[in-house]
């Protein structure tokens, strides 16, 4: 799966980079843009207006960072290339800055094993191995995770409505919004993800 950040300058509202991977759109924006896209006649606004409490609730769940080092914060899977060598390598560094590693690790374990626990358990076990700092234990290690789909779901709703050099057709812009209704960073499958990394309830 590709996820297309826009990273923390596109915010319309110029929201700061730390602002970006912590805060919350919140429900007023959300309920404000299910309301102007139906007007608008958007073909996905049913299927928004639908995801809107699993886009509101998980909210609740961000926490601020506890351990900031610098980190990659871009890390989907357009940005995690094979190497010839059978390795992979990490491209894109433009938003790299401060965050919790573990919320990182949210990140990437929600891009990369999703709703198999096993593939989860052995990527974070080679996390460990290759020397990363930290695990994921509970629902606030997934807070960038949150606020990051958050705001690229919000940009991509909102480009449908005024058209922007990022998306210029409303294709593009119905597409990118796509990504998130095709795979929800739903409540179930966030807890699902830590269960299966600790084996017990998470909240």
């Amino acid at each position: 799966m590709t996820r297309r950040s826009p990273g923390p300058e596109w915010c319309p509202s110029r929201i700061p980079a730390a602002r970006w991977y912590q805060a919350p759109v919140g429900a007023r924006r959300w309920d404000e843009l299910v309301e102007q896209l139906r007007a608008a006649g958007a073909p996905f606004a049913g299927r928004l207006a639908d995801l809107r409490d699993e886009l509101v609730a998980p909210e609740s769940w961000i926490q601020p960072p506890e351990m900031l080092r610098i980190c990659h914060r871009d890390l989907w899977a357009d940005n995690v290339l094979p190497t010839g060598q059978g390795g992979v390598c990490v491209i894109d560094w433009e938003n790299s800055g401060p965050a919790d590693p573990a919320q990182e690790l949210g990140c990437v374990l929600f891009e990369f094993a999703r709703t198999d626990p096993g593939r989860a358990r052995a990527l974070t076990r080679a996390y460990r191995d290759a020397g990363g700092p930290a695990q994921v234990n509970r629902r606030g290690h997934f807070s960038m995770l949150i606020a990051q789909l958050g705001h690229i779901t919000e940009i991509a709703a909102a480009d449908w409505l005024i058209p922007h050099v990022r998306s210029p057709e409303r294709t593009d812009s119905a597409a990118w919004i796509g990504e998130t209704l095709d795979a929800p960073h739903t409540r179930e499958l966030l807890d699902n993800l830590v269960q299966g990394l600790r084996g017990r309830d998470t909240r």
